[in-house]
């Protein structure tokens, strides 16, 4: 804790320090800067003006400093990159370097700080900062005489922000972006904070360069304090503790008390939609029917479905919203939002049954296939808040815009139900929400629901092509392997679950893109693809989350290429990231190059699950679908290196916790696997009418058997071997489960059996019907059921062994009605 007070103690010394030095000039981002371009060696020049040229005539350079013809006056090393973040700062005067060896060793040579500034190309406050410093001429000579210059793109590199964004929480207590830190030539934080203005931005350069040099010394010990508690901050406590299955609902209900009954969601605003907790509370919900928790976690993606932070015309979710109410978005529109939302909505229906969940689903993953898919069928990261200069002015209406596209009663009707005002409540505009819930609103206009649904997505189809005729926000293009990955598990589970065969052909060609273009061998993945490059080695969220998503894939299609696949990856990922001492796993592979004041590991979820519980799920999955043992060591090994951590603050972990009870009780859904993957047990059911005009219902129940296996049949010949058994599970009053049909046994004799066997083998179905109490459909008051649990009794056996029984659960949604 001495470090850290001597660090805030300097962090306000060399932000409120008298300074000298910097008149009007400094507050001129008009005044040109020196071409330190001109100073490259001839080689350097070459690669520049060759890497501008290839982005053809359509490039428009993202700088104010241009010539009379259009051409960027500068181009600095950035323009080499394959991040758009980068590309974006590839025209400032600043002499920047991406992260590398080269910028240190220079630093070191020339005994200079490092300026290290991270973001990302959809961030509206580092487009300030870029305008307001990286584009002034005296601030960048600043920087260029006096320090070197560094740019990482945080969603490139997460595991560099992690550990300097750990050093700006620690020092000023809060964090985010543009992340700008001075650091001393070994990559040791100096002083770090978030955005600055352009007169403290230069003031705080023009004193630490002071200081560097008149206090070398000094500032080097005291970077080194700040880096050894950094680094403590990021080590992970490898003391294992006993996690019971009872500390998740120790989190859950911890979680429930942070939940916010009024508007949803947890704590105050700004509000994130905290995915992984949702995923929690509806993990909970399916596993241990809490219904606490699935009230607070389906009230709170109503909630947002109904504000501004969804966009009510043509899909997908921003980021954050800034007030309570879910109103006003920050706009910016990233894919892992989508991919784990469209999942969480996509739970929520299954649990519920509320058609709009799955609307809100749908629509979601329709957002992505129209808008962020490129033509080689992989995702693009994001799209920005701004577009002319102005944040959410792409998603904006006033009455008279919405009465100029629309017929008069549309215009009318879309005024009414969006709240739609003259005074607007956005900066004079309207960001278009739902305050009434679609259901009462259809009452009150004598519509029903389906109704208004109907008028309404014809609503927002005009209002989408009008919108498309607008300025459209930037949108950055690269295709990161582990966001990808999220957003083809999404598609796989959405194909099954709403019927939509096209949401299984682009999760296929995302994931053959990923793996022809960013497998350079076997065992090794890239992060970036942008422009046909790929780039930048893999992260441990890129393998973890690309195994998971060949995992769904196996889920939806039965291919064995695709679990092929997920076994490579999380064999890889552990022989690349295991951490042999402490346990546990890094976010990246070590590089001696290139100084970085810890190895950082990823435990506590954030926007994403955490890497590490990525890679847990993984290790998790895999042990239900195949044999290996070493996957389960592998996850009890993980496990343990996080059980002390988990033990202190359950809540923090919402992932970790999912993963847990994962590998110990298996998945949910109405797809199980048995005796490691050897068999496969699919069910469903179906209804004969919509609604079922008879109060029945059929229940199919699929298992498939790997070559060489086979289970007891219903009636087996011997009292010993345990019968293969369906019954439901569980209190479902309206329903009940007739007399299933087995299947036809075959009669075999196996070398460890001397009498003949009952098995069934292969593909074989059990089928039965369901008939509603007719009681309880009498009772207006009571809805039926959206999902049915079941139980599978089983004892697999190959001709060498019989394994111990096993029962798995099946959870079963229901057809809507």
């Amino acid at each position: 804790m001495n470090c850290l007070l001597v660090g805030l103690a300097l962090l306000l010394y060399l932000t409120t320090a008298e300074v000298g030095g910097v008149g009007a000039e400094g507050r001129d981002g008009a005044h040109a800067a020196a071409d330190v371009s001109a100073t490259y060696p001839p080689e350097l020049q070459r690669r520049l003006a060759a890497a501008l040229a290839a982005k053809g005539p359509d490039y428009r350079p993202r700088t104010e400093h241009l010539l009379p013809d259009g051409r960027p006056r500068y181009t600095n090393r950035l323009i080499l990159e394959d991040s758009p973040y980068l590309i974006q700062h590839a025209h400032n005067p600043v002499n920047w370097y991406a992260w590398g060896p080269e910028a240190f060793e220079r630093a070191r040579r020339e005994n200079k700080p490092v300026f290290l500034s991270i973001g990302y190309s959809t961030c509206h406050w580092c487009h300030v900062m870029a305008r307001e410093s990286f584009e002034n001429g005296p601030i960048a000579e600043l920087l260029n005489a006096h320090f070197v210059a560094i740019k990482v793109d945080r969603e490139v590199r997460p595991d560099i922000d992690q550990v300097y964004m750990t050093a700006v929480q620690l020092l000023t207590g809060s964090g985010g972006w543009p992340m700008s830190s001075i650091l001393t030539p070994q990559g040791e934080t100096i002083v770090a904070g978030t955005y600055f203005p352009p007169d403290d931005f230069s003031a705080l350069l023009h004193r630490v360069n002071t200081l560097w040099q008149e206090q070398p010394e000094q500032m080097r010990t005291r970077a080194a304090e700040i880096a050894r508690v950094v680094a403590e901050a990021l080590a992970a406590e490898a003391q294992a503790a006993e996690l019971e299955d009872r500390i998740v609902d120790q989190a859950a209900a911890s979680l429930l008390e942070q939940h916010d009954e009024m508007q949803g969601g947890f704590g105050d605003a700004p509000k994130f939609p905290q995915q992984p907790r949702l995923a929690l509370l509806l993990d909970q919900a399916l596993r241990r029917d809490d219904q606490a928790a699935l009230t607070a976690a389906v009230f709170t993606l109503r909630s947002m479905a109904r504000g501004g932070i969804q966009d009510q015309v043509g899909g997908g979710f921003h980021r954050y919203a800034i007030d309570n109410d879910w109103l006003v978005p920050h706009f910016e529109k990233m894919l892992y939002d989508q991919a784990q939302l469209a999942r969480l909505y996509l739970a929520g229906w299954r649990l519920t049954g509320d058609p709009e969940l799955a609307r809100v689903a749908r629509r979601t993953l329709d957002f992505v296939l129209r808008d962020l898919t490129s033509p080689a069928g992989g995702f693009y990261s994001a799209t920005d808040a701004e577009s002319e200069g102005e944040e959410g002015l792409f998603f904006l209406w006033t009455p008279d815009e919405l009465r100029s596209v629309l017929p008069p009663e549309d215009a009318e009707l879309a005024i009414a139900l969006y709240a739609v005002t003259e005074s607007g409540n956005f900066e004079g505009r309207n960001i278009l929400h739902l305050p009434i819930a679609p259901e009462p609103f259809a009452a009150a206009r004598g519509l029903t629901p389906a109704e208004l649904r109907q008028r309404l997505d014809a609503i927002n189809q005009r209002l989408y092509r009008h919108r498309e005729g607008r300025p459209h926000p930037h949108r950055d293009e690269k295709i990161l392997t582990a966001w990808n990955g999220m957003m083809i598990a999404a598609l796989a589970e959405a194909a099954e679950a709403l019927d939509e065969p096209r949401y299984l052909s682009a999760a296929e060609r995302a994931a053959e893109l990923l793996w022809t273009e960013q497998r350079p061998a076997p065992g090794r993945i890239n992060r970036v693809y942008l422009d046909g490059r790929t780039a930048q080695p893999g992260l441990l969220e890129d393998y973890a989350f690309l195994g998971q998503a060949m995992i769904a894939l196996y889920d939806a299609t039965g291919e064995p290429r695709w679990l092929t696949r997920a076994r490579e990856m999380a064999d890889a990922l552990w022989e690349r990231f295991a951490d042999r001492g402490e346990g546990g796993l890094f976010m990246g592979e070590a590089a001696e190059e290139t100084p970085l004041m810890a190895r950082p590991k990823d435990f506590t979820d954030g926007v994403m699950p955490s890497a590490t519980s990525a890679a847990l799920q993984l290790l998790a999955e895999l042990i239900r679908r195949t044999d290996k043992l070493d996957y389960e060591r592998h996850a009890t090994s993980l496990l343990a290196s996080t059980s002390g951590l988990i033990a202190r603050a359950p809540s923090a972990f919402p992932s970790l916790l999912t993963a847990l009870i994962l590998m110990r009780h298996g998945d949910t859904g109405p797809l199980q696997y048995a005796a490691r993957g050897a068999v496969r047990a699919d069910a469903r059911i179906s209804a004969p009418n919509s609604p079922c005009e008879d109060g029945s219902a059929s229940l199919v129940v699929d298992l498939s058997m790997r070559p060489g296996w086979h289970v007891n049949a219903h009636r087996p010949l011997q009292d010993e071997l345990t019968a293969t058994t369906l019954r439901m599970r569980g209190d479902h009053a309206h329903w009940r489960m007739v007399a299933p049909a087995y299947p036809t046994p075959e009669i075999l004799r196996l070398g460890f059996q001397r009498e003949p066997l009952a098995v069934h083998q292969g593909r074989v179905r059990i089928e039965t019907t369901l008939e509603e109490n007719p009681q309880q459909r009498a009772n207006a008051g009571e809805d039926p059921s959206a999902w049915l649990s079941f139980e599978l009794r089983l004892q697999a056996c190959n001709d060498a062994i019989c394994l111990a029984p096993e029962t798995l659960v099946l959870q079963v949604p229901m057809p809507a009605r």
